[in-house]
């Protein structure tokens, strides 16, 4: 299957040193060589990145790498094709308008006879049952709500909404409008929020290591999850199945 990458902040930060050791399983220390993808909010504007080039060797994650982009809610996904072919339109994170903002979406697992009927406003461009998903969200979020909802009222219609596409298989996924990071576990997430007092981290996929307290103020507060564990001398959190849990300036919510 898939792996996913998001980052929460209370204040803009580059995402480059989680995304160096993130793209390496996109074909090189992991078998997720199908295509890959990253989004960025930038206030009410968005970044987007996908290429269907292993992540590892692409030279658009390779900018990436070297571009420190400065983001408060970023989604990342490198992909290991299940349903749809290796195509620029069948990779992740998948971005569709609503309100009057973008919203960005990445899943790792297989829907299988996942086929809900669609209007108009919101149809997949490529034939991955992941598109077809977040189409299905967007479309329902549009029934459920006049306008654009609080974090705490989009949580509640997602615990409504994702029993009913989780019953057809595994559903991690992430999902930004730039304001939160929605993330919910069928089988596999981990999570870590980091904070005063900054440690140092060292890369489980690449050699590499950083120290954040010297990148870092008192005030920052970061948030990062992961289908599995980035680092290597830090403690990570795992999210139990069937969890949602949504992140706001860099910690989660109660």
């Amino acid at each position: 299957m898939c792996q996913l990458l998001g980052m929460n902040c209370n204040t803009p930060t580059d995402v480059t040193f989680s995304f160096t050791g993130f793209a390496q399983r996109g074909g090189r220390t992991d078998h997720h060589s199908d295509g890959w993808g990253i989004a960025f909010f930038e206030g009410r504007g968005l970044r987007h990145f996908v290429d269907h080039q292993p992540a590892f060797e692409s030279p658009v994650a390779e900018l990436i790498r070297r571009y420190p982009i400065k983001s408060r809610n970023v989604i990342a996904h490198i992909r290991k094709a299940t349903q749809g072919e290796v195509a620029l339109e069948n990779c992740h994170p998948f971005v569709r308008e609503l309100w009057g903002r973008y919203w960005v979406f990445a899943h790792n697992g297989n829907l299988e006879h996942f086929q809900p009927r669609l209007h108009a406003s919101f149809l997949p461009v490529g034939a991955t049952d992941s598109e077809r998903a977040f189409c299905w969200l967007m479309q329902e979020f549009a029934k459920s709500h006049a306008g654009v909802p609080s974090v705490a009222e989009l949580t509640l219609t997602l615990r409504e909404l994702v029993p009913r596409i989780a019953r057809h298989g595994p559903f991690n996924f992430m999902l930004s409008n730039g304001e939160a990071l929605w993330t919910h576990c069928s089988t596999r997430l981990f999570c870590v929020e980091r904070k005063h007092p900054f440690a140092h981290a060292q890369l489980a996929d690449e050699d590499l290591s950083i120290d954040f307290a010297t990148m870092t103020s008192p005030q920052d507060r970061v948030a990062v999850v992961v289908t599995a564990p980035l680092t290597t001398n830090v403690p990570w959190t795992a999210l139990q199945p069937g969890e949602l849990r949504v992140f706001v300036d860099g910690a989660a919510l109660g």
